[in-house]
């Protein structure tokens, strides 16, 4: 992992590139870490006891840095040993969380419900994260106030205030947000009484967090559908669990996989959590051979275009785009790509434009003609997700790719460097002049 600057898991990482000499085929086992949307629900869910949470199997990220930081601020002590971090919120000394940290993050925002579900209060600044359109936090808000918070912007922050705690409620969210559902699994395990949440996300890292607050005694029912029903009770308490795999870095590591003709194998994950991913691929021409701890994955043949649309789990994860768009670039015929999640998630276009891709936005969509190969070029990340489908396309690309703008990079991807270099990739990090 690079070196931070002062400041701990909130600052900015010394100015470094990523240079890739693009080529290699990938050979070789990765063992895909834990999964930072699910480690950061997790480690928020600490807020809701007075006893340790004890999580396992967390990758060292800038994220997880980060969301410790801010739990350390509100007075959660936090050990660390090795993957394991337990968390003791028994001190609580502050109800607010600061704009300098939620700033960098989005998913600061979901000290919300458990701090306003347990002290009756939270100061919450507006959150940030990757420049990916307005997701605003209004879903949060509207099932807060439905469980009997209200809710205030002042200067900044979503002030929400309980004082006689929370009640159970029915809540309909407008528009899936997997945020949103965390944040109200989590308030909602301590309301009083039956909570009914309705269109909610179904994703693996919901399901992840409904079993860790059920192991500390939290009665939720039905995660992984698009209804939870909660039954709240009065504490929790501490619990050891282990995080999941993270299904995000299999996807990438699997498509960085078929776009260098290589032949990995992926273990400590599964393809379970990846329906419409491994259907999309296995028609793009990948094979996959699944096994006890994982599976391994190569192509048969050329890569053929395939269209996608990305959608809410279990669909085609929006996360996934990006990496998707650059073996799409190499592909055999033509492949359109809709995004439907974000507005604004096409910022990796012109970068992978630079790299002599050849693709046409028109609104959501994007028309990808494959291409021969890739060349390399300087290149800058947005944001996490494209800063991943720029390393896949500078590994199949031909020449020294150089990416810039790194700490999104490492918000995400635990080793990454490591991981390909254990597999053949030429793939180094220099530090620059500032």
């Amino acid at each position: 992992m690079p070196t931070l600057q002062k400041g701990g898991g909130g600052g900015w990482p010394m100015p470094t590139v990523l240079k890739i000499h693009g080529g290699n085929p990938l050979k070789g086992t990765i063992e895909i870490s834990g999964a930072k949307n699910s480690a950061l629900p997790l480690m928020v869910a600490c807020l809701l006891t007075d006893k340790p949470l004890t999580l396992t199997n967390v990758p060292n990220l800038a994220d997880i840095r980060t969301i410790a930081q801010l739990l350390g601020l509100l007075g959660v002590e936090c050990i660390e040993k090795g993957d394991m971090r337990t968390l003791n919120a028994a001190n609580i000394t502050s109800t607010t969380a600061p704009y300098d940290l939620v700033k960098t993050m989005r998913a600061s925002v979901l000290v919300l419900g458990p701090l306003v579900a347990r002290y009756g209060i939270a100061r919450v600044s507006l959150p940030g994260g990757c420049a990916l359109g307005a997701r605003a936090v209004d879903v949060h808000l509207e099932g807060l106030q439905a469980l009997g918070a209200t809710c205030e912007l002042e200067e900044g922050y979503i002030v929400a205030k309980a004082p006689r705690g929370l009640h159970g409620a029915h809540f309909t969210m407008r528009v899936v947000s997997v945020g949103a559902t965390e944040n109200l699994m989590l308030a909602a395990s301590i309301a009083d009484g039956q909570t009914v949440l309705r269109n909610v996300a179904r994703e693996p890292e919901i399901v992840d967090l409904a079993n860790c607050l059920n192991a500390m005694g939290a009665n939720i029912q039905g995660a992984g559908t698009d209804t939870i029903t909660i039954e709240g009770v009065k504490t929790l308490n501490g619990a050891t669990h282990k995080v999941i795999p993270d299904r995000l870095e299999t996807g990438s590591y699997a498509i960085a996989s078929l776009i260098t003709g290589g032949d990995v194998t992926l273990t400590n994950t599964s393809l379970e959590c990846l329906p419409m991913v491994r259907e999309t691929l296995e028609k793009a021409g990948a094979v996959f051979e699944d096994s006890a701890n994982g599976f391994r994955v190569y192509q048969n043949g050329p890569i053929h275009g395939v269209d996608v649309m990305t959608e809410p789990y279990p669909g085609f994860a929006t996360d996934l785009q990006a990496p998707f768009m650059a073996l799409m670039g190499i592909c055999e015929g033509a492949a359109m790509i809709t995004e439907t999640i974000f507005e604004n998630r096409f910022m990796h276009v012109p970068e992978l434009a630079r790299m002599g891709a050849n693709i046409q936005v028109h609104g959501a969509s994007a028309m990808v003609r494959g291409i021969k190969h890739l060349s390399g070029a300087p290149v800058m990340a947005t944001d996490i997700r494209a800063s991943i489908g720029l390393v896949i396309a500078g590994l199949a690309a031909k020449g020294d790719t150089t990416i810039s703008r790194l700490y999104h990079l490492d918000r995400g991807y635990e080793n990454l460097e490591a991981k390909l270099q254990a597999c053949g990739a030429v793939i180094e990090r220099h530090r620059v002049d500032a």
